[in-house]
């Protein structure tokens, strides 16, 4: 497996998401993927499922050391205070003494970002978390996080795929030294019958979700793709046997369009 490194940080280049999965289904998923070969798992506590994915890390045999897990704190739980009892449950519900990667789930204007990030902090200086980092931040939280946290931020979660331009964003974490992670890579199936992906697939054999995921590792970007079905497991990390051409990059760049985002709430920031 291939690794982006940031601030001491080994990261997986492609992981399993388990938003929307429970119950034994996650637990199995979360055990047939470390089988295969997957050793970066994500999680949050808003998903309710850390106990599942804790059970399938136990039941997959593979050693704690070896496996990247992370999770992420819910916006309700930003006050130092809160985010330090939030990550103790959600270690206990994993069985776990530390994740690999705290994150902060989205960005919460009514809690002030200093005070949050110094819990954040604490958390690490506390053994809690190898790393922290933060999710769906725009470049402008981005600046403001990394000047405010007392400790390095290692990493951004943002929606990406090819239909939606983050090059902003993309830009402002790696001037600051931070790994992008990439959720909803395959735009929530959309991108399994794209007809570029799918032209581009049958030169190497591979399928319009593997191109899809190859574009995004081939960057330096870390994937995290969730599926529920375990054959899929299997296709989506079968993309470390070819390479997109710049010129079929630049093809799959050109899909981007100005709706191209999928995940948008009320309590979003203004994006970039």
């Amino acid at each position: 497996m291939q690794f982006v490194e940031a601030h001491g940080a080994k990261i997986p280049v492609l992981g399993l998401g388990t938003w929307e999965l429970s119950g034994r289904i996650c637990s199995r998923v979360v055990e047939q993927a470390l089988r295969l070969g997957y050793r970066h798992i994500d999680t949050a506590q808003i998903y309710e499922n850390e106990r599942e994915v804790g059970e399938g890390l136990r039941a997959s045999g593979i050693r704690r050391d070896d496996v990247f897990v992370t999770t992420k704190v819910w916006t309700t739980h930003f006050t130092p205070h809160d985010l330090l009892r939030s990550a103790k449950d959600s270690l206990s519900k994993l069985r776990l003494s530390e994740v690999d990667l705290l994150l902060l789930h989205w960005p919460n204007p009514h809690v002030p970002l200093a005070e949050t990030l110094g819990g954040l902090g604490r958390v690490k200086e506390l053994g809690l978390a190898r790393h922290i980092g933060v999710s769906n931040f725009t470049v402008a939280l981005i600046e403001e996080a990394v000047k405010l946290c007392p400790q390095p931020l290692v990493c951004n979660q943002v929606e990406y795929h090819p239909y939606l331009d983050q090059t902003k964003v993309i830009n402002a974490c790696l001037d600051h030294g931070l790994a992008v992670v990439a959720y909803s890579p395959i735009a929530k199936g959309r991108a399994k019958n794209a007809e570029t992906l799918t032209r581009i697939g049958a030169g190497y054999g591979k399928t319009a979700a593997q191109v899809c995921l190859r574009w995004i590792v081939q960057q330096d970007i870390v994937a995290i793709p969730r599926t529920s079905k375990l054959e899929r497991l299997s296709e989506n990390i079968g993309i470390f046997d070819f390479e997109l051409t710049e010129e079929e990059m630049r093809a799959i760049f050109a899909m981007a369009t100005p709706k191209g985002r999928l995940t948008d709430f009320g309590f979003a920031p203004k994006w970039d």
